[in-house]
């Protein structure tokens, strides 16, 4: 039986040699791996595809405070538009194939999807993999050094730990981990955490979460603007700029296009000398 130590070792050594054990049949991981990428597509293009957003789940008691009430209460988010659908499609082929590659190294994949409950909010944890609760990840470059470096809980903006610690509460584990790859290189890390790791009561998360949305919305914004430079603007915090409410925060919320990327200004005492983009283009 393989350990979660050599998990990564190991797939790289079945990817380049191509040489699975004989007892791991293949033939059976495929047809494994085929039906779980259908269960995606009828998940994203089935006709009886339902939604409910006016649900708390434990994938996103680790969001913001005001971010939470928003989901919940169903406020009007920004339009997903078709490429970011399309980046959300890859990134969960990515996460199957990672699986598949997993079980083919000879490690053991169980409890797939299998559901979770913690003081009765419900949530889906991606699997086991040598009897540790893992959650699976595709990131961009940078959002992998944080599973590499082991340095998630100080850049945790989608709340990925308490996600996975609520996973791991509902299973009676102390020990749980990510397996993350990075999109644009193929590198893989898997980074392994405790319990006491991290400061704070999961169960105690859930029930704070439960009465939040219970509440008037939150006031205080998720993460204060920053300043952009010495040009006396105010741009969005990373967590805010990749939120589907900001414009609801900030209702003068302009987009300007730099080489590194799109900045969102929430003050503009001097006006860039960029191009503008009309958020609704965004």
């Amino acid at each position: 039986m393989k350990h979660i130590e050599t998990l990564i070792q190991d797939i790289y050594k079945v990817v380049a040699t191509k040489e699975v054990d004989e007892k791991i049949d293949v033939e059976a991981e495929i047809e494994k791996f085929g039906e779980n990428v259908k269960t995606l597509m009828r998940t994203e293009f089935g006709r009886n595809r339902k939604r409910d957003t006016r649900k708390l789940r434990l994938s996103s008691i680790g969001r913001e405070d005001k971010f939470i009430w928003n989901q919940f209460h169903g406020t009007l988010a920004e339009k997903i538009m078709p490429h970011t659908f399309v980046k959300f499609m890859y990134g969960h082929l990515i996460e199957e194939m990672i699986l598949f590659l997993a079980r083919v190294a000879g490690h053991t994949v169980t409890d797939e999807q299998k559901e979770c409950n913690v003081e009765g909010v419900k949530g889906h944890m991606d699997c086991r993999i040598d009897g540790v609760v893992t959650d699976v990840k595709s990131a961009s470059s940078y959002g992998f050094k944080k599973f590499k470096y082991g340095n998630i809980a100080d850049n945790d903006d989608f709340g990925y730990v308490d996600q996975l610690r609520a996973y791991a509460h509902s299973e009676g584990e102390k020990e749980f981990g990510w397996l993350a790859m990075d999109k644009q290189n193929g590198h893989l890390t898997y980074l392994k955490r405790h319990m006491d790791d991290f400061e704070g009561d999961i169960a105690e998360r859930v029930r704070h979460v439960k009465k939040l949305v219970e509440q008037p919305e939150p006031l205080e914004y998720c993460f204060q603007p920053v300043p952009d430079g010495k040009s006396g603007n105010l741009k969005l915090a990373i967590g805010c700029s990749y939120c589907q409410f900001k414009r609801h925060c900030y209702t003068d919320l302009r987009a300007f296009r730099y080489s590194q990327g799109i900045k969102f200004l929430s003050k503009v005492v001097n006006e860039p000398k960029v191009e503008e983009i009309p958020l609704h283009e965004i």
